[in-house]
């Protein structure tokens, strides 16, 4: 995927190319749409009026997780169905992006005696999700309990005061969810699908949909025989008589070096907010992401929302006192949000479901796709799917690329390690871009992990169009707003170098 294969399929499409499928968003529900679609051989077209994993796709805790927190609420079939989820990303379909990771739970103050009985039986539920979707002991360890010393040695930073041990859980991590969303949206263009960003579709009809090229400003008709609107919190632009009610998820990213580089993620319970936790993740290149909140967003939708001053208090408040040293303010390296379309309903939005919902419009006949979160993706494509074609859905047992092949047993350096962990079995060719120049398998700046050959695959191989496609969803530079500033030139200058004539033609 390229400017010059963006091209193509754009004039195509607008030269009359009638398409089965016509997926509009190209956030992982839309990815996933695309995917599923052109695995049962259906021809499909993508529209997304940004850049792939634009809005809130991007803004996930970077979890694949087993739905635990949805048992409290009494959620068991969407609990179920994102342990089966998880289980086959983490096993299958995209081992590359997806691993486990330890959570420890302390035992103290927040959790006496009666609170962590109560939380180690919802704990075993878990277990039970887990080992009913067939994902073994060996790939998620089951939940145990653990010495205070156990737990100071996974999270060094942690208080100790009147820690007594701790619950230890495991769930899964997810390398990047931008990552992820290119992943499912390159695997469908593999089988077929036509992906073009800068897109914009302006209204939906019973064939097809009227769009504009954001590039050129040039309005186009695109004939499709079914229409997916998968734009998430963008929905009702398109279908106005669906109701959503977003809420915002805030999230600080922490320099790891400030918590004592924990090797696990931490997880505790709000006072006073019965069923409310807060977490910090070991994440990648030295970054901890701590999150979350689930309040009410008013006004529009936005692509970047931002966390408010209250938002921040929250979550260093219900943080620190899990850390000797709390949450310093030089600890705060970035800071995010993102928007949940979810449906309307009463009562607070932590409670409101977060199963998918799919809403077909009288008059179009389009399918309003909405609800669900990241790590249910494929089954809610798959549902989606299901209501167009009786050709039985392969995306359960189909890997994402990267995801199969021969793979090295280790890294040989930081560099490869890097791009192991981010591309899988494609680190390779991403690699032999520097093959004549190695100079692009270092750093882009000091201080910044990511590497030159990162940007130019994502220019080939990505549909990375601008710069800040390439800095904020293929780097994910936007996570660490010192680093994002000191990559810019960098980046710039590695773009305005000509393309390959093979990627050109």
């Amino acid at each position: 995927m390229n400017a010059a294969q963006r091209s193509r399929d754009l004039e195509a499409l607008a030269g009359g190319a009638q398409v089965d499928v016509l997926v509009v968003g190209g956030g992982i529900t839309g990815a996933g749409v695309a995917l599923d679609a052109a695995s049962r051989g259906l021809s499909v077209a993508l529209l997304e009026r940004g850049d792939l994993a634009t809005g809130t796709s991007r803004w996930s805790s970077k979890l694949v997780h087993g739905g635990l927190r949805y048992l409290a609420t009494g959620q068991v079939g969407v609990a179920w169905e994102s342990a089966r989820e998880r289980g086959l990303l983490l096993r299958r379909i995209a081992p590359h992006l997806v691993s486990p990771l330890p959570f420890v739970i302390p035992l103290g103050e927040r959790l006496n005696h009666r609170k962590g009985a109560e939380t180690r039986v919802g704990l075993a539920l878990g277990d039970g999700l887990r080992a009913a979707s067939g994902v073994s002991g060996r790939d998620l360890p089951r939940t145990g309990r653990i010495s205070a010393h156990e737990a100071r040695a996974l999270v060094p930073g942690l208080r100790t005061g009147t820690l007594r041990g701790a619950l230890l859980q495991w769930d899964g991590r997810l390398e990047d969810d931008a990552r992820l969303v290119v992943a499912v949206a390159r695997t469908a263009e593999a089988l077929g699908a036509r992906v073009v960003t800068r897109a914009r579709v302006t209204a939906l009809h019973g064939d097809g949909a009227a769009a504009v090229d954001e590039l050129t400003g040039t309005a186009f008709q695109v004939r499709a025989r079914h229409v997916v609107n998968a734009t998430g919190v963008w929905a009702q632009s398109l279908a106005p008589d669906v109701q959503l009610r977003p809420s915002r998820g805030a999230h600080l990213v922490l320099d790891a070096a400030a918590l004592g580089h924990p090797r696990a993620a931490v997880n505790v319970p709000v006072p006073g907010l019965r069923g409310r936790w807060v977490f910090a993740i070991p994440a990648s290149d030295g970054l901890v992401v701590a999150g979350i909140t689930d309040d009410e967003h008013d006004g529009p939708p936005e692509d970047a929302p931002r966390p408010t001053a209250a938002d921040e208090a929250f979550l260093r408040e219900a943080l620190a006192p899990a850390f000797a040293g709390g949450i310093p303010d030089d600890a705060v390296v970035g800071r995010y949000a993102g928007l949940r379309p979810l449906l309307h309903a009463e009562g607070a939005t932590h409670d409101v479901s977060r199963r998918h919902a799919i809403l077909q419009d009288a008059a179009t006949g389009a399918l309003t796709l909405v609800g669900g979160k990241l790590t249910t993706y494929r089954r809610m494509a798959q549902d989606a799917v299901d209501r167009l074609t009786d050709v039985p859905c392969r995306t359960a047992t189909l890997p994402l690329l990267g995801a199969a092949g021969p793979r090295p047993t280790a890294a040989r350096d930081a560099a490869h390690e890097r791009l192991l962990r981010r591309f899988g079995t494609e680190a390779g060719a991403v690699a032999a871009l520097a093959a004549e120049r190695p100079a692009l398998l270092e750093p882009l700046a000091p201080g910044v992990p990511a590497l030159g050959v990162e940007v130019l695959w994502a220019r080939e191989r990505e549909l990375a169009l601008t710069a800040e496609d390439v800095l904020d969803r293929r780097l994910r530079l936007d996570l660490h707003e010192a680093r994002r500033a000191a990559a810019a030139e960098r980046v710039g200058e590695l773009l305005a170098e000509p393309a390959p004539a093979a990627s050109a033609a």
